[in-house]
């Protein structure tokens, strides 16, 4: 896999704009069409630059690798192939717990997340690659197999667009399924908000990596779970659990970050061990941002420890 040659967005799309439309698929569109102009080689694209041969062009193939010389001679579609053309076998894991219905923006993190999944897939649809989507809270509630066919994008789509029913989080059992569903080694992103203990999951985590899947996590937060900007003290109820607990955030804040900040250096410490790349994003990130960064990580090779 290649590393990533761009010219970086200067502005992101306004993600109060973007999720104002209600298309799933256009949102899906207006991020990766924007995007598209500033990416010269992606690491996704089954091309490297090395031509070694023709072959016949077939409809959904890139225009770009089209031989006009050819037509213009032979009056025929001929496409330059490149060494190690392939198509990637693609897995999205998609966290539709209860913890990601929360929100302080007019949208909440799932809303983020299924708008983030949904772009990703379009991205990878338009190069032809397999792509499967399985959605977990405490177990894999719906998944959809890695495939190419044409409907397969719209079949994603339509899960994507189900309310998730809200219930907890187990996160280690969803990686498990994941891992006896996908035999065949590939791309794995996982799209949570990994607010769940790591010890619960990591020697799941570490399976899936040893199973020789080039893993890739993206953790969903809510701005105000990182600055506890909650406003006056009141009662709050735990949206996994239903257990209410007043809190004053002044006081509140100071240990909480403690906790906070002991939880995300033990995501670190977990991802580097298994060699998974990640990155942690905001809801009022640009989402542009977030896709142009899963395309840039190279793949990144761990120990896969159990």
């Amino acid at each position: 896999m290649t590393s990533l040659t761009t010219t970086p967005p200067t502005r992101g799309i306004d993600p109060a704009a973007l999720l104002a439309i209600r298309d799933l698929e256009l949102r899906a569109r207006v991020v990766v069409e924007g995007l598209w102009t500033g990416l010269h080689r992606s690491p996704f694209a089954g091309f490297s630059v090395e031509f070694t041969e023709y072959r016949q062009y077939s409809p959904g193939d890139d225009l770009r690798y089209l031989d006009w010389r050819v037509l213009a001679r032979r009056d025929r579609y001929y496409i330059k192939k490149f060494e190690d053309e392939t198509n990637l076998r693609c897995l999205i894991l998609l966290d539709v717990s209860r913890s990601m219905l929360f929100g302080s923006k007019p949208w909440t993190k799932a809303e983020y997340a299924r708008t983030l999944a949904a772009t990703l897939a379009y991205f990878l649809s338009q190069q032809r690659d397999v792509l499967g989507l399985a959605l977990f809270d405490s177990a894999v509630r719906e998944y959809l197999p890695p495939r190419w066919r044409p409907g397969h994008f719209r079949r994603l789509l339509a899960l994507l667009e189900r309310e998730p029913a809200g219930r907890e989080t187990n996160l280690g059992h969803a990686l498990d399924e994941a891992a006896l569903l996908n035999r065949k080694r590939g791309l794995v992103f996982i799209v949570s908000d990994f607010l769940s203990p790591v010890d619960e999951w990591n020697g799941a985590l570490g399976r899936l990596a040893a199973a020789g899947h080039d893993v890739r996590a993206v953790q969903v937060l809510d701005p105000v779970e990182i600055s506890l900007d909650f406003g006056q003290a009141a009662w709050w109820e735990d949206v996994e659990d239903g257990k209410r607990l007043y809190v004053d955030p002044a006081q509140a804040r100071a240990d909480y970050r403690a906790r906070f900040d002991a939880h995300a250096a033990e995501l670190r410490a977990a991802f580097e061990h298994r060699g998974v790349a990640h990155q942690s994003v905001t809801t009022d990130t640009p989402l542009d941002f977030v896709l142009l960064e899963l395309l840039r990580t190279g793949p990144k090779r761990g120990r896969g420890r159990r």
